[in-house]
């Protein structure tokens, strides 16, 4: 492919990745495909030949597209966010195109310098405190992008794996740094994603898991408890992974208890916040902040809710010398003149050479801005407490855990089975997607809002699937839509038990479509008039329209009773009074041309305006 060819298969592209994410939607978002479907398909040998890129892309249509899980889709529920948008996909492009490797300063001074910019900015945008930021040259604190949360959590912990052993060799300059490994040992809860374990592994140390309390939350108390026991038995405990929004049901540490364990013990804490550190971007959320400022670390995933395309985790560290102390080589082709003078990135990481990440995420704070990206996960958090509110109203099911943020683990009344049948079905389906979660023994269904293209429409629709699913198991079950689940009937309130429970209780009689079945309602509940000018204002309308009014006993002695009683009626009501105001008053009447005027206006003013 040379450059002419490239201006015009490059456009047909993008045409082509605006029209699949603005019709996303439409895709069965998990396929229908068994393992090895692919190898059956494509040859065994690549070509030994040049294909054209028509054909390349033919293949891409019939064969790679058919096995593709739509992450982008408003019907994927499964895991968290991954998702992407139009700028942060132009940032890729031109990085692509660009294709600098941002190991050190020289090797790329813009990259090393704008991901410094960006990660100071989205620091403060979290509202992070400033020991986090590198804004000036002796700032010992600043933020790199990793790859992944999964990354940050091992450079924490190798880190802080680091200052322990200099430290415990400082104390023991006899014993080897290997025989010092084993009596360390680190912490998480248990309801930490599975990549703190594989950074135990990975990293050679014991890990410690806590349990959580009823709402899957680590506390302070019980991880002094067991540190205390560690202690007792010779072990050196040195890093805590404090989690701020789990896997399971985006439970919160409680990150100020958790703090002040690890300041007494002096062990590191590392705030891991992959999901949730999103919405700190919004002021209401960052209550589970409380205590950040006792952390060494803090990571959290753009990638995942703020549309910044994979892969991109910000971290966070109070000390970059840490760092430094770990992950610090020197060969003399990577030197240049201008090392310790400005951050040189590869000494912040585990490998060496690095993407220009930096520009997505500039792209997207910029062309999102801060009201922008705090609309978006306001949204989403809107969406799933519509979701909760559905699944809420269905006595069949149960949320046995609070919803936090865009997501509900909810699940069938009565054994296990019930939902996991149902989540079976449904991924097999693949009208939505969605993954499990285990509470203490109960299974839930994970019910993330993942894509900003996600309307009320989408959430309804699924909800209807689920729904539909949920009534073919209960009823090969148990023979009925309801499973075992006794329905209770709402109970039949009199209109006395009604008028002594309420006192200002007004009532109107409604004719109903069927003959001779009137209905009483609560007029206190419809459309109430309760304020002084509403009969004058509506009198003057009537005038301006010409009604003609009506007058007779039986209107007279209703009047008269409404004005008597002092209660609250609806409007009907208040529109018999209009008509009695109409006999008694003598109202002006308009001219042809100021009910012309009038009527103009009011076609004119919206539904609900104030009159």
């Amino acid at each position: 492919m040379d450059h002419k060819e490239f201006r015009v298969k490059a456009k047909e592209l993008v045409d082509y990745i605006a029209d699949y994410l603005e019709n996303v939607r439409d895709h069965r978002v998990y396929p229908g495909v068994q393992p090895g479907y692919l190898h059956a398909r494509l040859p065994t040998e690549a070509p030994q030949a040049p294909e054209s890129w028509d054909d390349i892309f033919r293949d891409v249509e019939d064969h790679i597209m058919p096995g593709i899980v739509h992450w982008q889709s408003p019907h994927m529920h499964a895991y968290f966010p991954a998702l992407t948008s139009y700028p942060s996909i132009m940032g890729e492009m031109l990085s692509s195109a660009l294709n600098v490797l941002c190991f050190t300063w020289a090797s790329s001074p813009a990259g090393t310098e704008l991901e410094t910019i960006a990660m100071n900015w989205l620091g403060k945008l979290l509202g992070l405190p400033d020991c986090f930021l590198n804004e000036k040259n002796d700032s010992p604190g600043g933020g790199v992008i990793q790859t992944t949360a999964s990354e940050a959590t091992l450079v924490s912990l190798l880190a802080a794996r680091t200052r322990a052993l200099m430290e415990l060799s400082s104390l023991n300059p006899e014993v080897q740094s290997s025989e010092l490994l084993g009596h360390l040992i680190c912490y998480c809860s248990d309801q930490a994603h599975s990549s703190v374990e594989k950074a135990g592994l990975i990293g050679l140390v014991r890990m410690r898991y806590i349990e959580s309390d009823e709402h899957q939350c680590m506390r302070g108390a019980k991880l002094e408890e067991a540190i205390l026991n560690d202690k007792d038995k010779g072990l050196v405990p040195f890093w805590v992974c404090a989690t701020l929004g789990t896997t399971g049901s985006v439970a919160f540490d409680n990150l100020r208890e958790i703090g002040e364990v690890c300041e007494k013990h002096s062990a590191w804490l590392h705030v891991d916040a992959a999901y949730a550190g999103s919405a700190f971007i919004c002021p209401e959320y960052r209550h589970w902040l409380n205590g950040v400022d006792m952390a060494d670390s803090f990571a959290f995933n753009p990638s995942k809710w703020l549309m910044v395309n994979f892969d991109c985790t910000a971290m966070w560290v109070k000390d970059s010398t840490a760092l430094h102390r770990t992950f610090n080589v020197n060969p003399i082709y990577l030197r240049h003149e201008n090392s310790g003078k400005a951050i040189d990135y590869m000494h912040w990481q585990i490998p060496l050479s690095r993407r220009f990440r930096a520009l997505k995420l500039w792209f997207v704070l910029r062309n999102y801005g801060v009201v922008g990206l705090q609309k978006h996960i306001r949204e989403s958090v809107r969406l799933a407490q519509k979701f909760e509110a559905l699944v809420l109203a269905d006595q069949r099911f149960d949320i046995p855990q609070p919803r936090n943020l865009g997501m509900v683990a909810f699940r069938l009344k009565g054994d296990n089975t019930l939902t996991e049948r149902l989540l079976k079905r449904l991924n097999a389906r693949g009208y939505i997607h969605a993954v499990p979660a285990c509470f203490k023994g109960v299974y839930v269904i994970r019910f993330t809002v993942t894509s900003q293209r996600t309307t009320n429409q989408d959430i309804l629709n699924d909800w209807s699937e689920i729904k539909t699913v949920a009534s073919e198991i209960l009823m090969d079950t148990f023979g009925s839509e309801n499973g075992n689940i006794v329905m209770p009937k709402k109970p039949r309130i009199s209109l006395k038990e009604t008028r002594e429970l309420n006192a200002t209780f007004g009532t109107s009689l409604l004719l109903a479509n069927s003959p001779m079945s009137p209905k009483i309602v609560n007029g206190t509940h419809v459309a109430i008039c309760d304020y002084e000018q509403v009969l004058s204002s509506c009198a003057q309308t009537f005038a301006q329209l010409k009604m003609e009014p009506k007058d007779s006993p039986e209107m007279r002695r209703r009047i008269r009773g409404i004005r008597m009683c002092g209660k609250k009626f609806s409007l009907d009501s208040y529109m018999d009074m209009v008509q009695g105001l109409m006999v008694e008053q003598s109202l002006p009447q308009c001219s042809e041309e100021e009910r012309e005027e009038a009527s103009n206006g009011a076609k004119s003013e919206p539904i609900g305006a104030k009159h």
